[in-house]
């Protein structure tokens, strides 16, 4: 376990088999549909990249870049584009993967902006959820856990850019971001 951590809070192996899960439950809602997969830089590359090897279905893949946290650990509530799908989204069935649901303004955000771009559907995909601190209420499609209000960290997510590649999710010791 990494110094900067508190404790485990998913191992690597139970990661591995919630996955699994959501790929096939996506796997079976998306059969014979035009599948994109859209991941939020840069937290979701690594739930993102895991996801797409067990999908049983076509899919193209893009990202987007949004920011509503600077070098905070709380969202500031006003949401910024900075990266834009590279490709017409019109038509297709838009799957965001996203690596956690804090208060849900980023994706209340992300949801608007699709539906204004005339894709088919919209649904959300999330490694990790705090329903505690949910302030908009956003439909979530699938769910890997939902977690208690401490910052974490690993398997992409991130502090300052930092810990992204541990290969599971802790909870980040207070003493480093207070």
């Amino acid at each position: 376990m990494h110094k900067d951590c508190e404790k485990i809070l998913i191992s690597e192996d139970k990661l591995k088999i919630m996955v699994k899960e959501i790929a096939a439950k996506i796997s079976e809602d998306y059969k014979d549909k035009k599948l994109l997969l859209v991941g939020l830089l840069k937290g979701s590359v690594v739930f993102m990249a895991d996801l797409m090897k067990e999908l049983k279905v076509d899919c193209k893949i893009d990202f987007i870049c949004v920011s509503s946290y600077g070098s905070s650990t709380e969202s500031n509530g006003r949401v910024n584009l900075i990266k834009d799908v590279s490709q017409p989204v019109e038509g297709m069935d838009v799957l965001i993967v996203e690596d956690i649901i804090d208060s849900g303004n980023t994706l209340a955000f992300i949801l608007k902006y699709f539906e204004a771009k005339g894709v088919n559907s919209v649904k959300i995909c999330t490694l990790l959820s705090k329903p505690d601190r949910r302030v908009v209420h956003i439909p979530v499609d699938y769910i890997g856990a939902e977690i208690p209000d401490e910052f974490v960290i690993g398997y992409g997510l991130d502090y300052a850019e930092n810990y992204r590649n541990l290969p599971y999710v802790g909870i980040l010791k207070r003493s480093v971001y207070s």
